[in-house]
């Protein structure tokens, strides 16, 4: 399987196409590359990346605690792959750390698709005090609120799976990063085109996040999937490939 060192860290991924445009999808908080069906990992006329973020999946490292960090972790990534330019979508934490990319290193991305999140990320007191103390069960809250009403029991227990394979120390990290993440007041600053993509249903990130972030990115739109929840992709993959697909014709042209 494919790596490239970032910062001294292997970093695994995936690769799949040779499309003229380029994409990098990029997980959530405890997530892997897993989190992206393969209807999205497999994007007709795209060549797509889908990565672990250090400490996560299959890459070495420990993780990291700010969206900043893993934000130059991507810049870095994307050098190693020697792409000048890439589309970047990125589902929760994943969302927040490919906003950083097109704010501090806008040269580097072609155009975003921001996937359930938002451009400020708090979390509960309770989750942060809970993944230190009762991991098990804080993933088991984390995991009720990130599914849907019709995900399937499999969807679910890969996102538990997931989690607690990244352990406490990761998970609280990634958290600790959502929570001090705030970029609403530069969100005008974002110059390339965006898709907002958002489940009806989604719960830790609500759509009026989304209806946010659209009004606040220059050149946004918003799509909304019926039923779907937080891992809108994973709830219904086909519908959020088609969506996404329907956008990278536009900026990809």
């Amino acid at each position: 399987m494919p790596s490239v060192s970032v910062h001294g860290d292997k970093v695994f991924y995936t690769r799949h196409g040779s499309g003229n445009c380029p994409v990098v999808l990029i997980h959530g908080a405890g997530g892997s590359h897993l989190v992206w069906p393969p209807q999205i990992r497999r994007l007709q006329g795209a060549a797509t990346f889908a990565l672990d973020l250090p400490g996560h999946g299959k890459s070495d490292g420990a993780g990291e605690a700010r969206i900043e960090t893993y934000a130059s972790r991507v810049r870095e990534f994307l050098r190693a792959l020697g792409l000048d330019s890439a589309v970047l979508v990125g589902h929760s934490m994943g969302g927040a750390i490919v906003q950083m990319v097109a704010l501090e290193c806008p040269e580097a991305v072609q155009a975003l698709v921001l996937v359930g999140t938002g451009s400020r990320l708090r979390v509960a007191p309770a989750i942060l005090d809970g993944l230190r103390s009762d991991l098990a069960a804080t993933v088991r809250l984390v995991a009720d609120w990130a599914h849907g009403p019709h995900a399937t029991e499999q969807v679910r227990a890969l996102g538990i799976q997931t989690m607690l394979a990244a352990g406490a120390d990761v998970l609280y990290g990634d958290f600790a990063a959502c929570d001090a993440f705030d970029v609403t007041q530069r969100l005008g600053d974002i110059c390339v085109p965006a898709l907002v993509l958002c489940g009806s249903e989604d719960r830790m990130t609500p759509p009026k996040y989304a209806e946010a972030l659209a009004s606040g990115i220059p050149d946004a739109s918003v799509a909304t999937v019926d039923g779907a929840g937080h891992t809108v992709m994973l709830e219904a993959p086909r519908r959020t490939a088609e969506i996404i697909a329907t956008f990278l014709r536009r900026v990809c042209a």
